[in-house]
Protein backbone atom coordinates (compact mmCIF):
# COMPACT_ATOMS: atom_id res chain seq x y z
CA UNK A 1 0.00 0.00 0.00
CA UNK A 2 1.46 3.31 -1.06
CA UNK A 3 1.37 6.38 1.07
CA UNK A 4 -1.60 8.45 0.04
CA UNK A 5 -3.97 10.96 1.52
CA UNK A 6 -6.89 9.26 3.19
CA UNK A 7 -10.13 9.88 1.36
CA UNK A 8 -12.82 11.70 3.30
CA UNK A 9 -15.83 9.46 2.99
CA UNK A 10 -19.31 10.00 4.30
CA UNK A 11 -18.35 8.61 7.66
CA UNK A 12 -16.54 11.85 8.42
CA UNK A 13 -13.40 10.47 10.04
CA UNK A 14 -11.19 13.50 10.33
CA UNK A 15 -8.37 12.28 12.55
CA UNK A 16 -8.90 15.28 14.81
CA UNK A 17 -7.40 14.94 18.26
CA UNK A 18 -8.72 16.61 21.36
CA UNK A 19 -6.03 18.38 23.37
CA UNK A 20 -7.75 18.46 26.76
CA UNK A 21 -6.10 15.76 28.94
CA UNK A 22 -9.40 15.21 30.76
CA UNK A 23 -10.91 14.08 27.46
CA UNK A 24 -7.83 12.26 26.15
CA UNK A 25 -7.32 10.07 29.20
CA UNK A 26 -10.98 9.52 30.20
CA UNK A 27 -11.19 6.07 28.64
CA UNK A 28 -7.92 4.88 30.19
CA UNK A 29 -8.74 6.21 33.66
CA UNK A 30 -12.23 4.69 33.64
CA UNK A 31 -10.70 1.38 32.52
CA UNK A 32 -8.22 1.49 35.42
CA UNK A 33 -11.06 2.19 37.86
CA UNK A 34 -12.90 -0.88 36.56
CA UNK A 35 -9.75 -2.95 37.03
CA UNK A 36 -9.22 -1.71 40.58
CA UNK A 37 -12.87 -2.60 41.21
CA UNK A 38 -11.87 -6.28 41.29
CA UNK A 39 -9.88 -5.74 44.52
CA UNK A 40 -12.80 -4.86 46.85
CA UNK A 41 -14.96 -7.29 44.87
CA UNK A 42 -12.64 -10.16 45.82
CA UNK A 43 -12.73 -9.05 49.46
CA UNK A 44 -16.54 -8.98 49.35
CA UNK A 45 -17.29 -12.33 47.67
CA UNK A 46 -13.93 -14.12 47.63
CA UNK A 47 -11.87 -15.39 44.72
CA UNK A 48 -14.53 -17.97 43.89
CA UNK A 49 -17.13 -15.21 43.55
CA UNK A 50 -14.81 -13.31 41.22
CA UNK A 51 -14.39 -16.50 39.20
CA UNK A 52 -18.17 -16.69 38.72
CA UNK A 53 -18.42 -12.97 37.96
CA UNK A 54 -15.64 -13.09 35.34
CA UNK A 55 -17.51 -14.82 32.46
CA UNK A 56 -20.57 -12.59 32.86
CA UNK A 57 -18.49 -9.42 32.89
CA UNK A 58 -16.38 -10.55 29.92
CA UNK A 59 -19.53 -11.32 27.90
CA UNK A 60 -20.90 -7.88 28.80
CA UNK A 61 -17.61 -6.28 27.79
CA UNK A 62 -17.43 -8.10 24.45
CA UNK A 63 -21.00 -7.30 23.44
CA UNK A 64 -20.70 -3.63 24.40
CA UNK A 65 -17.60 -3.35 22.24
CA UNK A 66 -20.13 -3.43 19.39
CA UNK A 67 -23.31 -1.97 20.85
CA UNK A 68 -21.56 0.85 22.72
CA UNK A 69 -17.93 1.54 21.77
CA UNK A 70 -18.14 0.79 18.04
CA UNK A 71 -21.45 2.63 17.80
CA UNK A 72 -19.94 5.64 19.55
CA UNK A 73 -17.10 5.83 17.04
CA UNK A 74 -19.30 5.32 13.99
CA UNK A 75 -22.01 7.71 15.14
CA UNK A 76 -19.59 10.49 16.10
CA UNK A 77 -17.92 10.38 12.67
CA UNK A 78 -21.21 10.36 10.75
CA UNK A 79 -22.75 13.15 12.83
CA UNK A 80 -19.56 15.26 12.66
CA UNK A 81 -19.51 15.00 8.86
CA UNK A 82 -23.03 16.46 8.67
CA UNK A 83 -22.56 19.07 11.38
CA UNK A 84 -19.53 20.48 9.54
CA UNK A 85 -21.75 20.93 6.49
CA UNK A 86 -24.56 22.42 8.60
CA UNK A 87 -26.84 19.46 7.83
CA UNK A 88 -28.35 19.53 11.32
CA UNK A 89 -31.61 17.79 10.45
CA UNK A 90 -29.76 14.88 8.92
CA UNK A 91 -27.51 14.77 12.00
CA UNK A 92 -30.66 14.45 14.12
CA UNK A 93 -31.91 11.67 11.84
CA UNK A 94 -28.59 9.86 12.31
CA UNK A 95 -29.16 9.93 16.07
CA UNK A 96 -32.66 8.49 15.73
CA UNK A 97 -31.59 5.82 13.24
CA UNK A 98 -28.74 4.72 15.50
CA UNK A 99 -31.00 4.77 18.55
CA UNK A 100 -33.52 2.31 17.12
CA UNK A 101 -30.88 0.14 15.47
CA UNK A 102 -28.82 -0.23 18.62
CA UNK A 103 -31.93 -0.77 20.74
CA UNK A 104 -32.99 -3.71 18.54
CA UNK A 105 -29.51 -5.27 18.53
CA UNK A 106 -28.95 -4.92 22.29
CA UNK A 107 -32.47 -6.16 23.12
CA UNK A 108 -31.94 -9.23 20.91
CA UNK A 109 -28.60 -9.93 22.58
CA UNK A 110 -30.20 -9.53 26.01
CA UNK A 111 -32.96 -12.03 25.18
CA UNK A 112 -30.40 -14.54 23.90
CA UNK A 113 -28.32 -14.23 27.07
CA UNK A 114 -31.33 -14.66 29.35
CA UNK A 115 -32.78 -17.63 27.44
CA UNK A 116 -29.48 -19.43 26.86
CA UNK A 117 -27.68 -18.45 30.07
CA UNK A 118 -27.62 -22.05 31.30
CA UNK A 119 -26.20 -23.31 27.98
CA UNK A 120 -23.51 -20.62 28.00
CA UNK A 121 -22.57 -21.35 31.61
CA UNK A 122 -22.57 -25.14 31.31
CA UNK A 123 -21.05 -25.64 27.87
CA UNK A 124 -19.18 -22.52 26.76
CA UNK A 125 -17.67 -21.60 30.15
CA UNK A 126 -17.93 -24.86 32.13
CA UNK A 127 -19.06 -22.85 35.16
CA UNK A 128 -22.65 -23.79 35.92
CA UNK A 129 -23.10 -21.46 38.89
CA UNK A 130 -22.33 -18.40 36.75
CA UNK A 131 -25.71 -18.82 35.03
CA UNK A 132 -27.53 -16.19 37.08
CA UNK A 133 -24.76 -13.64 36.61
CA UNK A 134 -24.80 -14.24 32.85
CA UNK A 135 -28.59 -13.84 32.79
CA UNK A 136 -28.25 -10.57 34.72
CA UNK A 137 -25.79 -9.41 32.06
CA UNK A 138 -28.70 -9.26 29.60
CA UNK A 139 -30.44 -6.51 31.55
CA UNK A 140 -27.32 -4.35 31.34
CA UNK A 141 -26.98 -4.30 27.58
CA UNK A 142 -29.84 -1.94 26.73
CA UNK A 143 -28.51 0.78 29.04
CA UNK A 144 -24.99 0.30 27.65
CA UNK A 145 -26.38 0.79 24.13
CA UNK A 146 -28.02 4.08 25.15
CA UNK A 147 -24.70 5.25 26.58
CA UNK A 148 -22.93 4.56 23.29
CA UNK A 149 -25.53 6.45 21.25
CA UNK A 150 -25.48 9.54 23.46
CA UNK A 151 -21.68 9.63 23.51
CA UNK A 152 -21.45 9.33 19.75
CA UNK A 153 -23.98 12.12 19.25
CA UNK A 154 -22.23 14.49 21.66
CA UNK A 155 -18.82 13.72 20.12
CA UNK A 156 -20.23 14.50 16.69
CA UNK A 157 -21.13 17.99 17.89
CA UNK A 158 -17.68 18.48 19.40
CA UNK A 159 -18.87 18.06 23.00
CA UNK A 160 -16.14 15.62 23.97
CA UNK A 161 -15.93 17.01 27.50
CA UNK A 162 -19.46 15.74 28.19
CA UNK A 163 -18.61 12.20 27.14
CA UNK A 164 -15.43 12.36 29.22
CA UNK A 165 -17.51 13.23 32.29
CA UNK A 166 -19.80 10.30 31.54
CA UNK A 167 -16.83 7.91 31.43
CA UNK A 168 -15.65 9.03 34.85
CA UNK A 169 -19.19 8.73 36.20
CA UNK A 170 -19.50 5.27 34.68
CA UNK A 171 -16.22 4.07 36.18
CA UNK A 172 -16.82 5.46 39.67
CA UNK A 173 -20.47 4.37 39.84
CA UNK A 174 -19.51 0.88 38.66
CA UNK A 175 -16.83 0.65 41.34
CA UNK A 176 -19.33 1.60 44.06
CA UNK A 177 -22.39 -0.27 42.78
CA UNK A 178 -20.54 -3.51 42.02
CA UNK A 179 -18.91 -3.58 45.45
CA UNK A 180 -22.15 -2.79 47.30
CA UNK A 181 -24.27 -5.13 45.18
CA UNK A 182 -21.81 -8.00 45.61
CA UNK A 183 -21.65 -7.55 49.37
CA UNK A 184 -25.41 -7.31 49.85
CA UNK A 185 -26.25 -10.29 47.65
CA UNK A 186 -23.27 -12.20 49.00
CA UNK A 187 -24.56 -11.80 52.55
CA UNK A 188 -27.99 -12.97 51.45
CA UNK A 189 -26.41 -15.87 49.57
CA UNK A 190 -24.48 -16.88 52.68
CA UNK A 191 -27.78 -17.44 54.49
CA UNK A 192 -29.12 -19.45 51.56
CA UNK A 193 -25.88 -21.44 51.42
CA UNK A 194 -26.18 -22.25 55.13
CA UNK A 195 -29.68 -23.63 54.57
CA UNK A 196 -28.71 -25.68 51.52
CA UNK A 197 -25.25 -26.55 52.85
CA UNK A 198 -23.42 -25.33 49.76
CA UNK A 199 -20.79 -22.62 50.25
CA UNK A 200 -20.57 -21.90 46.51
CA UNK A 201 -24.13 -20.57 46.51
CA UNK A 202 -22.93 -17.54 48.46
CA UNK A 203 -20.35 -16.87 45.75
CA UNK A 204 -22.98 -17.30 43.02
CA UNK A 205 -25.30 -14.81 44.69
CA UNK A 206 -22.38 -12.42 45.15
CA UNK A 207 -21.50 -12.64 41.44
CA UNK A 208 -25.16 -12.02 40.59
CA UNK A 209 -25.16 -8.97 42.87
CA UNK A 210 -22.00 -7.69 41.20
CA UNK A 211 -23.68 -7.86 37.78
CA UNK A 212 -26.68 -6.03 39.22
CA UNK A 213 -24.17 -3.38 40.32
CA UNK A 214 -22.93 -3.15 36.73
CA UNK A 215 -26.54 -2.65 35.62
CA UNK A 216 -27.11 0.17 38.11
CA UNK A 217 -23.88 1.87 37.01
CA UNK A 218 -25.07 1.77 33.40
CA UNK A 219 -28.45 3.13 34.48
CA UNK A 220 -26.82 6.00 36.39
CA UNK A 221 -24.62 6.86 33.39
CA UNK A 222 -27.62 6.71 31.05
CA UNK A 223 -29.60 9.07 33.28
CA UNK A 224 -26.64 11.45 33.43
CA UNK A 225 -26.36 11.54 29.63
CA UNK A 226 -30.13 11.90 29.28
CA UNK A 227 -30.10 14.94 31.58
CA UNK A 228 -27.22 16.44 29.57
CA UNK A 229 -29.14 15.76 26.37
CA UNK A 230 -32.20 17.56 27.73
CA UNK A 231 -30.06 20.52 28.85
CA UNK A 232 -28.45 20.87 25.43
CA UNK A 233 -31.62 20.03 23.47
CA UNK A 234 -32.58 23.70 23.16
CA UNK A 235 -29.17 24.68 21.82
CA UNK A 236 -29.10 21.82 19.34
CA UNK A 237 -32.69 22.52 18.29
CA UNK A 238 -31.77 26.13 17.60
CA UNK A 239 -29.28 24.98 14.97
CA UNK A 240 -32.09 23.49 12.91
CA UNK A 241 -33.02 26.99 11.77
CA UNK A 242 -29.64 27.26 10.01
CA UNK A 243 -30.00 23.84 8.40
CA UNK A 244 -28.33 23.45 5.02
CA UNK A 245 -29.55 19.94 4.16
CA UNK A 246 -30.49 19.56 0.51
CA UNK A 247 -32.35 16.30 1.10
CA UNK A 248 -33.48 14.19 4.03
CA UNK A 249 -31.56 10.94 4.27
CA UNK A 250 -33.59 7.79 4.79
CA UNK A 251 -33.38 5.75 7.98
CA UNK A 252 -32.39 2.65 6.00
CA UNK A 253 -29.47 4.50 4.35
CA UNK A 254 -28.25 5.88 7.68
CA UNK A 255 -28.51 2.57 9.51
CA UNK A 256 -26.63 0.86 6.68
CA UNK A 257 -23.89 3.49 6.96
CA UNK A 258 -23.74 3.09 10.75
CA UNK A 259 -23.29 -0.67 10.44
CA UNK A 260 -20.67 -0.32 7.69
CA UNK A 261 -18.62 1.98 9.92
CA UNK A 262 -19.11 0.14 13.22
CA UNK A 263 -18.79 -3.53 12.24
CA UNK A 264 -15.09 -3.46 11.15
CA UNK A 265 -14.01 -1.81 14.40
CA UNK A 266 -16.26 -4.10 16.45
CA UNK A 267 -14.91 -7.26 14.82
CA UNK A 268 -11.29 -6.24 15.43
CA UNK A 269 -12.04 -5.15 19.01
CA UNK A 270 -13.88 -8.37 19.85
CA UNK A 271 -11.17 -10.58 18.35
CA UNK A 272 -8.55 -8.58 20.27
CA UNK A 273 -10.33 -9.09 23.60
CA UNK A 274 -11.85 -12.56 23.26
CA UNK A 275 -8.91 -14.34 24.86
CA UNK A 276 -10.01 -14.08 28.49
CA UNK A 277 -13.32 -15.86 27.89
CA UNK A 278 -11.62 -18.59 25.86
CA UNK A 279 -8.92 -18.96 28.50
CA UNK A 280 -11.41 -19.50 31.31
CA UNK A 281 -13.08 -22.30 29.38
CA UNK A 282 -9.77 -24.05 28.68
CA UNK A 283 -8.59 -23.52 32.25
CA UNK A 284 -11.79 -25.04 33.67
CA UNK A 285 -11.42 -28.04 31.35
CA UNK A 286 -7.83 -28.52 32.52
CA UNK A 287 -8.78 -28.32 36.19
CA UNK A 288 -11.63 -30.79 35.73
CA UNK A 289 -9.40 -33.28 33.91
CA UNK A 290 -6.73 -33.09 36.62
CA UNK A 291 -9.36 -33.61 39.35
CA UNK A 292 -8.94 -30.09 40.75
CA UNK A 293 -12.50 -29.01 40.04
CA UNK A 294 -13.11 -28.03 43.66
CA UNK A 295 -10.40 -25.34 43.49
CA UNK A 296 -11.13 -24.37 39.87
CA UNK A 297 -13.35 -21.34 40.37
CA UNK A 298 -11.32 -19.77 43.19
CA UNK A 299 -8.05 -20.25 41.29
CA UNK A 300 -9.44 -18.54 38.19
CA UNK A 301 -10.87 -15.79 40.40
CA UNK A 302 -7.39 -15.17 41.81
CA UNK A 303 -5.93 -15.14 38.29
CA UNK A 304 -8.60 -12.77 37.00
CA UNK A 305 -8.67 -10.58 40.09
CA UNK A 306 -4.95 -10.34 40.90
CA UNK A 307 -2.94 -11.14 37.79
CA UNK A 308 -5.46 -9.45 35.49
CA UNK A 309 -5.71 -6.37 37.69
CA UNK A 310 -2.01 -5.72 38.24
CA UNK A 311 -0.87 -6.51 34.70
CA UNK A 312 -3.80 -4.51 33.32
CA UNK A 313 -2.91 -1.46 35.41
CA UNK A 314 0.73 -1.79 34.34
CA UNK A 315 -0.35 -1.90 30.69
CA UNK A 316 -2.58 1.15 31.23
CA UNK A 317 0.44 3.13 32.48
CA UNK A 318 2.17 2.48 29.17
CA UNK A 319 -0.96 3.40 27.21
CA UNK A 320 -1.31 6.68 29.11
CA UNK A 321 2.04 7.93 27.86
CA UNK A 322 1.22 7.45 24.16
CA UNK A 323 -2.57 7.64 23.80
CA UNK A 324 -2.46 11.40 23.13
CA UNK A 325 0.29 10.97 20.52
CA UNK A 326 -1.62 8.71 18.12
CA UNK A 327 -3.97 11.57 17.19
CA UNK A 328 -1.03 13.82 16.30
CA UNK A 329 0.52 11.09 14.19
CA UNK A 330 -2.81 10.56 12.45
CA UNK A 331 -3.09 14.30 11.85
CA UNK A 332 0.36 14.37 10.22
CA UNK A 333 -0.72 11.46 8.00
CA UNK A 334 -3.85 13.38 6.98
CA UNK A 335 -1.77 16.40 6.00
CA UNK A 336 0.68 14.17 4.09
CA UNK A 337 3.51 15.27 6.39
CA UNK A 338 5.15 11.87 6.26
CA UNK A 339 8.55 12.87 7.64
CA UNK A 340 6.93 14.52 10.66
CA UNK A 341 4.70 11.45 11.03
CA UNK A 342 7.69 9.09 11.16
CA UNK A 343 9.49 11.33 13.64
CA UNK A 344 6.43 11.30 15.90
CA UNK A 345 6.17 7.52 15.69
CA UNK A 346 9.81 7.27 16.77
CA UNK A 347 9.18 9.60 19.70
CA UNK A 348 6.10 7.60 20.71
CA UNK A 349 8.05 4.32 20.67
CA UNK A 350 10.84 5.88 22.71
CA UNK A 351 8.40 7.33 25.24
CA UNK A 352 6.56 4.01 25.48
CA UNK A 353 9.77 2.07 26.10
CA UNK A 354 10.96 4.53 28.73
CA UNK A 355 7.66 4.02 30.60
CA UNK A 356 6.71 0.40 29.96
CA UNK A 357 10.07 -1.27 30.60
CA UNK A 358 10.53 -0.03 34.19
CA UNK A 359 6.83 -0.64 34.89
CA UNK A 360 7.13 -4.27 33.80
CA UNK A 361 10.42 -4.84 35.64
CA UNK A 362 9.24 -3.31 38.93
CA UNK A 363 5.94 -5.21 38.69
CA UNK A 364 7.82 -8.49 38.32
CA UNK A 365 10.32 -7.75 41.08
CA UNK A 366 7.72 -6.46 43.53
CA UNK A 367 5.06 -9.02 42.59
CA UNK A 368 4.80 -10.52 46.06
CA UNK A 369 4.55 -7.09 47.68
CA UNK A 370 1.78 -6.08 45.28
CA UNK A 371 -0.34 -9.18 45.84
CA UNK A 372 0.17 -8.87 49.60
CA UNK A 373 -1.49 -5.45 49.39
CA UNK A 374 -4.27 -6.67 47.09
CA UNK A 375 -5.49 -9.83 48.75
CA UNK A 376 -5.67 -11.86 51.90
CA UNK A 377 -4.66 -15.48 52.39
CA UNK A 378 -2.26 -17.54 50.28
CA UNK A 379 -1.21 -15.48 47.26
CA UNK A 380 2.18 -16.94 46.38
CA UNK A 381 0.87 -18.44 43.14
CA UNK A 382 -0.49 -15.09 41.97
CA UNK A 383 2.97 -13.57 42.44
CA UNK A 384 4.44 -16.32 40.26
CA UNK A 385 1.92 -15.60 37.49
CA UNK A 386 2.76 -11.89 37.62
CA UNK A 387 6.50 -12.55 37.37
CA UNK A 388 5.92 -14.85 34.40
CA UNK A 389 3.59 -12.44 32.61
CA UNK A 390 5.00 -9.00 33.44
CA UNK A 391 6.34 -8.70 29.89
CA UNK A 392 2.73 -8.34 28.76
CA UNK A 393 2.94 -4.73 30.00
CA UNK A 394 5.52 -3.93 27.31
CA UNK A 395 3.91 -6.05 24.59
CA UNK A 396 0.49 -4.56 25.19
CA UNK A 397 1.90 -1.05 24.89
CA UNK A 398 3.30 -1.87 21.45
CA UNK A 399 0.03 -3.56 20.47
CA UNK A 400 -1.94 -0.48 21.44
CA UNK A 401 0.36 2.01 19.73
CA UNK A 402 0.71 0.28 16.38
CA UNK A 403 -2.88 -0.99 16.27
CA UNK A 404 -4.10 2.56 16.88
CA UNK A 405 -1.91 3.81 14.05
CA UNK A 406 -3.34 1.22 11.68
CA UNK A 407 -6.87 2.13 12.74
CA UNK A 408 -6.38 5.88 12.38
CA UNK A 409 -4.90 5.41 8.93
CA UNK A 410 -7.82 3.17 7.91
CA UNK A 411 -5.65 0.09 7.32
CA UNK A 412 -8.44 -2.14 8.60
CA UNK A 413 -7.54 -5.20 6.53
CA UNK A 414 -4.07 -5.27 8.04
CA UNK A 415 -5.46 -4.73 11.53
CA UNK A 416 -8.04 -7.50 11.07
CA UNK A 417 -5.35 -9.87 9.80
CA UNK A 418 -3.18 -9.14 12.85
CA UNK A 419 -6.12 -9.74 15.22
CA UNK A 420 -7.14 -13.02 13.56
CA UNK A 421 -3.62 -14.46 13.35
CA UNK A 422 -2.81 -13.48 16.94
CA UNK A 423 -6.01 -15.05 18.27
CA UNK A 424 -5.33 -18.26 16.33
CA UNK A 425 -1.80 -18.38 17.77
CA UNK A 426 -3.20 -17.82 21.25
CA UNK A 427 -5.90 -20.49 20.95
CA UNK A 428 -3.43 -23.08 19.62
CA UNK A 429 -0.92 -22.26 22.35
CA UNK A 430 -3.58 -22.40 25.07
CA UNK A 431 -4.86 -25.70 23.67
CA UNK A 432 -1.39 -27.24 23.75
CA UNK A 433 -0.27 -25.78 27.07
CA UNK A 434 -3.55 -26.07 29.00
CA UNK A 435 -5.75 -28.77 27.51
CA UNK A 436 -2.92 -31.10 26.48
CA UNK A 437 0.02 -30.37 28.79
CA UNK A 438 -2.26 -29.47 31.76
CA UNK A 439 -0.14 -26.47 32.77
CA UNK A 440 -3.17 -24.61 34.13
CA UNK A 441 -2.84 -20.87 34.67
CA UNK A 442 0.89 -20.99 33.86
CA UNK A 443 -0.05 -22.22 30.40
CA UNK A 444 -2.55 -19.38 30.06
CA UNK A 445 0.20 -16.87 30.86
CA UNK A 446 2.44 -18.37 28.17
CA UNK A 447 -0.40 -18.26 25.64
CA UNK A 448 -1.08 -14.61 26.50
CA UNK A 449 2.57 -13.72 25.98
CA UNK A 450 2.45 -15.32 22.53
CA UNK A 451 -0.81 -13.53 21.70
CA UNK A 452 0.49 -10.07 22.50
CA UNK A 453 3.91 -10.76 20.95
CA UNK A 454 2.31 -11.87 17.67
CA UNK A 455 -0.12 -8.93 17.69
CA UNK A 456 2.64 -6.37 18.36
CA UNK A 457 4.98 -7.88 15.76
CA UNK A 458 2.34 -7.96 13.02
CA UNK A 459 1.09 -4.42 13.69
CA UNK A 460 4.67 -3.13 13.76
CA UNK A 461 5.41 -4.95 10.51
CA UNK A 462 2.41 -3.41 8.74
CA UNK A 463 3.17 0.08 10.03
CA UNK A 464 6.82 -0.21 8.98
CA UNK A 465 5.96 -1.54 5.54
CA UNK A 466 3.08 0.78 4.69
CA UNK A 467 4.50 3.96 6.18
CA UNK A 468 8.14 3.25 5.32
CA UNK A 469 9.01 3.62 9.00
CA UNK A 470 12.38 2.42 10.29
CA UNK A 471 12.82 1.85 13.99
CA UNK A 472 15.89 3.11 15.83
CA UNK A 473 16.47 0.18 18.18
CA UNK A 474 19.53 1.08 20.23
CA UNK A 475 18.67 4.41 21.85
CA UNK A 476 14.87 4.00 21.82
CA UNK A 477 14.48 0.35 22.87
CA UNK A 478 17.70 -1.35 23.99
CA UNK A 479 19.06 1.37 26.29
CA UNK A 480 15.75 1.92 28.20
CA UNK A 481 15.42 -1.86 28.58
CA UNK A 482 18.97 -2.13 29.92
CA UNK A 483 18.48 0.78 32.32
CA UNK A 484 15.22 -0.72 33.57
CA UNK A 485 16.89 -4.10 34.09
CA UNK A 486 19.78 -2.66 36.11
CA UNK A 487 17.47 -0.54 38.26
CA UNK A 488 15.30 -3.64 38.71
CA UNK A 489 18.24 -5.35 40.43
CA UNK A 490 18.32 -2.49 42.94
CA UNK A 491 14.56 -2.76 43.49
CA UNK A 492 14.96 -6.51 43.99
CA UNK A 493 17.51 -5.94 46.75
CA UNK A 494 15.18 -3.45 48.45
CA UNK A 495 12.33 -5.98 48.20
CA UNK A 496 14.44 -8.77 49.68
CA UNK A 497 15.62 -6.63 52.59
CA UNK A 498 12.38 -4.85 53.51
CA UNK A 499 9.34 -6.94 52.54
CA UNK A 500 9.33 -9.15 55.60
CA UNK A 501 10.21 -6.22 57.88
CA UNK A 502 7.85 -3.39 56.88
CA UNK A 503 5.21 -5.02 54.67
CA UNK A 504 4.18 -4.68 51.06
CA UNK A 505 2.96 -1.07 50.94
CA UNK A 506 6.10 0.63 52.22
CA UNK A 507 8.30 -1.81 50.30
CA UNK A 508 6.59 -0.81 47.05
CA UNK A 509 6.94 2.89 47.83
CA UNK A 510 10.63 2.72 48.78
CA UNK A 511 11.45 0.24 46.02
CA UNK A 512 9.81 2.24 43.22
CA UNK A 513 11.36 5.54 44.33
CA UNK A 514 14.80 3.96 44.63
CA UNK A 515 14.41 2.23 41.30
CA UNK A 516 13.32 5.41 39.51
CA UNK A 517 16.33 7.28 40.88
CA UNK A 518 18.74 4.72 39.46
CA UNK A 519 16.70 4.33 36.27
CA UNK A 520 16.80 8.04 35.40
CA UNK A 521 20.47 8.18 36.33
CA UNK A 522 21.26 5.29 33.97
CA UNK A 523 19.22 6.93 31.21
CA UNK A 524 21.38 10.06 31.59
CA UNK A 525 24.57 8.00 31.52
CA UNK A 526 23.41 6.22 28.34
CA UNK A 527 22.46 9.59 26.80
CA UNK A 528 18.85 8.51 26.34
CA UNK A 529 17.50 11.67 27.96
CA UNK A 530 19.00 15.12 28.20
CA UNK A 531 18.54 18.37 30.02
CA UNK A 532 15.56 19.48 27.91
CA UNK A 533 13.55 16.37 28.85
CA UNK A 534 14.62 16.40 32.48
CA UNK A 535 13.46 19.99 32.86
CA UNK A 536 9.88 18.86 32.13
CA UNK A 537 9.92 16.13 34.78
CA UNK A 538 9.00 16.47 38.47
CA UNK A 539 12.22 17.11 40.41
CA UNK A 540 14.02 17.30 37.08
CA UNK A 541 16.25 20.08 38.37
CA UNK A 542 17.73 17.61 40.86
CA UNK A 543 18.71 15.16 38.12
CA UNK A 544 20.08 17.99 35.98
CA UNK A 545 22.30 19.02 38.88
CA UNK A 546 23.32 15.40 39.45
CA UNK A 547 24.05 14.84 35.77
CA UNK A 548 26.24 17.93 35.56
CA UNK A 549 28.14 16.98 38.72
CA UNK A 550 28.97 13.48 37.42
CA UNK A 551 29.71 14.80 33.93
CA UNK A 552 26.98 13.13 31.89
CA UNK A 553 25.09 16.35 31.01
Amino acid sequence: MKLRRRERAGSGFTGRSVKNPLVQFAGVFSYVIMLVMRIPLARAIGDAGVGLFAPAYEIFFLITLFTSDAMTGALSGIVRYRVKREQYRNAKRVFRAAFFLDLIISAAAAVILVVFSAVIANIFVLEALSRTAIAACGAVLVFAAFIGIFRGYFNGYGLGMLTAHSRYIEGISMFVCVTVGARLMGDYGARVAALKQSDMLACAYGAFGAMLGVMFSQLITTLHLLVVYVIYAGTLRGKLGADNSKRMESQYYLQKMILENSIPFAVVAILSNLFMLIDQRMFNYCMNKTEQGAARTATWGAFYGQFGTLVGIGAAIGVLCVCNMTGRIGGAYEREEYRAMRDRIGKAVRKLCMTAFPTAVYLAVLAQAFVDCLSVGDNAQAAVWIREGAAIVVLYGFCYLFAQLLYRMRMMRELLFAAVVSLVVHVLAAYLFVQKAYLGADGIVCALLLFFAAYAALCFLFVSRNLKYRQEWLGSVAFPAAAAGVSGVVVGLVNRLLLAQIGGGLTILIGVLTGLFFYITFLMILRVIGEAELSKMPLGFFFIMLGKNIGVL
